[in-house]
Formats: C-alpha cells, sequence, structure tokens
C-alpha cells in the first residue's frame, strides 16, 4: 500500500543555478555539463547535523498470567507482569540557521525527547534545548552552546523563487550508513495532499530521500536555505523518487518565534473555507473549479472588516495563486501578524481585492477552563469556551463555538465516553453557548439527562441515567 511516510534524518536539498544568469536554464556546453557539485557539497554538508533524540518508555506486562501469584510462584518475576522502563532513540537531521546556535529540525524527529545530542559535520557533540516545537508545521528549533564559536550556518531564501526544474543535490544520512549525496529535480511545487502537516504547500523532489533523512534543507548554489525535508512517498518505506520539503516561507515563520518569545502567532481569517468542487463551481456559474469558495464569515472578523462575504471565491494571497484550503491556510500563515494581506477573490463574474488585517486569533470569550464535579453526567470533565484562540491550539474550526472537552479525568464522563474535542451542544433541550450554562444546567441532579454532542462531524443524541 502507499503510504506517506516521515522520515529520520537529515538531507539538504541544493538548487543549482548559472551563475552571472537572471533564469534557470538547460546546460549548453559539455564543459557545462562537466561541472561539480563539490564545491557547493562542501559550503552546505558542515551546516548539516545529526540529531539523536532519546526518550524512555513504560513497557507493561505481556499477559494478564504474567501477574499471577500462581504463575509467578513457579517462574518468578523475571520481569514478568513489572513495568520497565525502556529507552527508545531516534535519529534525525537539523541545519545551523545562525551563528547563536539555533538549529531546524522536524518535529517528529524530537518528539517527547528527554535527552537531544547533536553532532556537527567535525564531529563536535552538543547537548541540544529544544526552544519551540510547532507539530502542525512538523518543525522544530533547537538550540546549543559552542564555546569556542565557529558555528557553520545556512541563510535563509525565499522559497517561492524555487522552479519546478531546477536541479537538486539531497545530502544526509540515510539508513545512519553515513553521510551521502544524491541529484534530482524540483518536481512539482505547492504541493498539499501530502498529509503530514496543517500547513501544506510542499516543495516536491525527486532526489532520493531515505528513512534517516528528516530534518535536512533545501538550498541553492550560494548555500541559502529554502526547505527543510519532511516526509517521502513510498510503498516499501524507501526511496520512490518522491520526497517533501517545508518551504523556507514557513520555516523563517518558527524561527522568529523561537528567537522573540517562543510562542508562534498566525494571522486569523476569521472566516470558514470549503474546497470547490466540479458541482460547486458549476452551480456558482463558474466553467471549472477554481480558488476556495468562503462558506461562512465571522461577524466581526478581518475577513469581514475587509469586504469578504458568503459565497466568494478566493483565488489569490498577495499576488500567490490559491486552489486549495491547505494553500490559502500556508500563503495566509506565513504572512506577519500586524500588516495587512491583499486578497484576490470573485464575486460572480466580477473580480475583487480585498484588505484583510493580520490579526492574531482572538481569546473572545475566555476560555474559563473547568474542572467539573457533582452527581451529573460531565463530572470528571474540563471544560472551556471555544474561542478563535484555542480553536487554533486545538487545531480546529476557528469559526465554531461554544463549550469544548479539554480532558477526561475519570468519573462519569469517562464512564460515558466523552473525549477531549466533544462539544457540548445542548442539555434537557436547552442549548449550551458557555462555561457557566453547562455548571448552571447540571447543578440539580436528575432522574435522566438528555444531551447532545457534537463529535467531529457526527452530532451525537443520547439519554443517560442520573
Amino acid at each position: 500500500m502507499t503510504v506517506v511516510r516521515s522520515i529520520l534524518a537529515g538531507v539538504v536539498l541544493v538548487t543549482l543555478t548559472l551563475a552571472g544568469q537572471a533564469q534557470s536554464r538547460a546546460p549548453g556546453s559539455r564543459e557545462e555539463i562537466r561541472l561539480s557539485f563539490a564545491p557547493v557539497v562542501k559550503t552546505a554538508a558542515p551546516a548539516v547535523v545529526n540529531v539523536y533524540s532519546r526518550r524512555v518508555v513504560r513497557q507493561q506486562s505481556m499477559s494478564p498470567f504474567f501477574d499471577d501469584p500462581f504463575f509467578r510462584r513457579f517462574f518468578g518475576d523475571r520481569g514478568f507482569g513489572i513495568p520497565r522502563d525502556r529507552v527508545q532513540n531516534s535519529l534525525g537531521s537539523g541545519v545551523i540557521v545562525g551563528a547563536d546556535g539555533f538549529i531546524v529540525t522536524n518535529h517528529h524527529v524530537i518528539k517527547d525527547g528527554t535527552e537531544i545530542q547533536v553532532v556537527l559535520n567535525d564531529r563536535r557533540e552538543f547537548q541540544a534545548q529544544v526552544v519551540l516545537q510547532d507539530e502542525r508545521t512538523d518543525l522544530a528549533v533547537l538550540k546549543i552552546d559552542a564555546p569556542d564559536g565557529g558555528l557553520p550556518f545556512l541563510e535563509l531564501r525565499d522559497s517561492d523563487e524555487l522552479e519546478v526544474g531546477d536541479l537538486v543535490l539531497a545530502i544526509g544520512n540515510p539508513f545512519g550508513v553515513g553521510q551521502t549525496v544524491t541529484s534530482g529535480i524540483v518536481s512539482a511545487l505547492a504541493r498539499s495532499r501530502v498529509g503530514v502537516s496543517d500547513f501544506q504547500s510542499f516543495i516536491q523532489t525527486d532526489a532520493a530521500i531515505n528513512p534517516g533523512n528528516s530534518g535536512g534543507a533545501l538550498i541553492d548554489v550560494d548555500g541559502a536555505l529554502v526547505g527543510i525535508n519532511t516526509a517521502i512517498f513510498s510503498r516499501s518505506g524507501g526511496s520512490n523518487g518522491i520526497g517533501f520539503a517545508v518551504p523556507t516561507n514557513m520555516v523563517r515563520v518558527v524561527i522568529e518565534a523561537a528567537r522573540g518569545d517562543g510562542k508562534i502567532r498566525r494571522p486569523w481569517l476569521g472566516a470558514q473555507l470549503q474546497r470547490m468542487t466540479p458541482e460547486i463551481a458549476e452551480s456558482l456559474g463558474y466553467d471549472r473549479p477554481r480558488g476556495v469558495l468562503v462558506q461562512s464569515v465571522r461577524p466581526g472578523g478581518p475577513a469581514a472588516a475587509g469586504g469578504l462575504g458568503r459565497g466568494d471565491v478566493i483565488v489569490e494571497v498577495d499576488g500567490h495563486q490559491v486552489d486549495a484550503i491547505e494553500e490559502f491556510n500556508y500563503r495566509f500563515a506565513t504572512r506577519p501578524v500586524g500588516g495587512t494581506a491583499m486578497v484576490g477573490y470573485l464575486r460572480g463574474n466580477r473580480e475583487r481585492q480585498a484588505r484583510v488585517a493580520l490579526e492574531a486569533a482572538p481569546e473572545d470569550p475566555p476560555r474559563d477552563s473547568t474542572e467539573l464535579a457533582g452527581r451529573q453526567p460531565f463530572a470528571g470533565a474540563v471544560v472551556a469556551n471555544l474561542s478563535p484562540a484555542l480553536a487554533e491550539e486545538l487545531r480546529r474550526d476557528s469559526d465554531e463555538s461554544g463549550v469544548v472537552i479539554l480532558d477526561v479525568r475519570g468519573g462519569p464522563a469517562q464512564r460515558l465516553g466523552l473525549r477531549p474535542g466533544d462539544l457540548i451542544l445542548a442539555i434537557d433541550g436547552s442549548e449550551v453557548h458557555s462555561v457557566s450554562d453547562v455548571v448552571s444546567l447540571t447543578e440539580r441532579p436528575r432522574r435522566s439527562w438528555d444531551l447532545v454532542i457534537k463529535r467531529g462531524d457526527r452530532v451525537i443524541e443520547t439519554t443517560v441515567a442520573g
């Protein structure tokens, strides 16, 4: 079965352009074909590092029989039935992006790691501090302190300058065999259906990339970074010639946050979007699917203030075409909070422009996190008001509102099967809009409770005994 796989280890992808040329072109002579990648590799390789992540996992008993006293009389403990700590190690790579020791890698490389070690190309070893982890982009930022300095690093370049057909090199440590170089081309841009992060606009390459390569980079001939390698598309787990990298325009956002207060602030549109299908396009009078449909607009949000409305079709963000929700999310998320973005859209057959303020999602209403107790079905659950900021934190539609379950810590809530992420819509026929509504509607015990819960796209109606 064909699957998209995240891959562990560092890779550097290098874009080759001809010096002095404003545009890419094919080699014009035998001498140009014989040009070597060696100078590029010598420049880039020292900035590619190995990242070793170590974590301790508690391993439970293999069988309930091992916990039986009669069984243990004959076999003793021998480790049976006794939870034991087991050490898991993972190997990935990273790219040094500053002389101050900041390193970018993939989130999945260091996830849950209790000890992170970085080994440089010159064999120097450092204990690394995790400065920032962002699961939504599958990126993380580490920091090492080199007393003697001398850290090689790569500058960031605008990843939008890449073109399909650019030659690339992959430098990494596939399967842990040691640093290896492979070549290929940029085979596609803005790939949005990879499924390994929330903001999908990946650079695709056919340079051979294998397990052990996550956390590497795309650079040009001058040594400037244009992407971080993240995943492969594979039937066997090995390279099939399709690899994906996160563009540096997204990487830059994460690095700047790490160098600031360690918190990523992304712009909030204040609208719910829907994928354009041929049927929807035809119903709106368009000859083909194009852009993304504005399904609803939150009153008072940036989209509404900019003039966007229900039924509009967004086709551009700051001049960049968007044809999928993932592409829009990527383009919007790479814009800095505090400015504005020009959003091109269609209303009927007319093309229009909206100037949308780039604002962080508001914490309105305040989340008011509360652990519920008492003789009622939600006892043991931690609930909160769902604001746009909390919705973004929970990786759900920022246009949703109501009361969300953040955690289930036992009690009736656990026995009922409630889960984190469930929305409480109604209790005994009364709609729920806030945590205070839940508290007031459950303060008196009852013989039975009629509940309406939203889980994903499903609405669950149930009656439970009091």
